[in-house]
């Protein structure tokens, strides 16, 4: 199948084949084959893995964004932040889980604490992709 993923910064992929694309979704983590049935989904924090068709697979860790599956069998992902899992640094992830947790604990009101929720879901999600 046909995979465009990109973010704001870079294009990771254009219009490459690709044999599987798993992606962590609001709705939960799917696997996408060719003739997947078409949908609209919203990216969740989390880590895209492609799997390429010479077997290899890559991992992407996202903060968000959509993923588009098409009749014809294109796949486009569009995120809103994405990084190579292994650019990742695990302490500095843990450093940021860590003050989004400090921030949460410490928040007053209702805005100040959904956003201080969503940026320690985000980094929870970091820490899990970098073990």
């Amino acid at each position: 199948m046909k995979f465009t993923f990109a973010s704001p910064g870079q294009v990771f992929y254009n219009e490459v084949n690709a044999k599987q694309i798993d992606v962590p979704s609001m709705s939960g983590n799917f696997g996408i084959l060719a003739h997947h049935v078409p949908m609209l989904a919203v990216l969740k924090p989390g880590v895209i893995n492609v799997f390429e068709e010479d077997g290899t697979s890559k991992k992407f860790f996202v903060s968000s964004g959509t993923v588009t599956v098409n009749d014809d069998s294109t796949v486009q992902i569009l995120a809103e932040e994405a990084v190579p899992v292994e650019s990742l640094d695990r302490q500095a992830a843990r450093d940021g889980l860590a003050e989004a947790q400090g921030r949460l604990s410490s928040a007053s009101g209702d805005v100040a604490k959904a956003e201080a929720s969503i940026e320690v879901e985000t980094f929870e999600a970091l820490v899990k992709a970098t073990e």
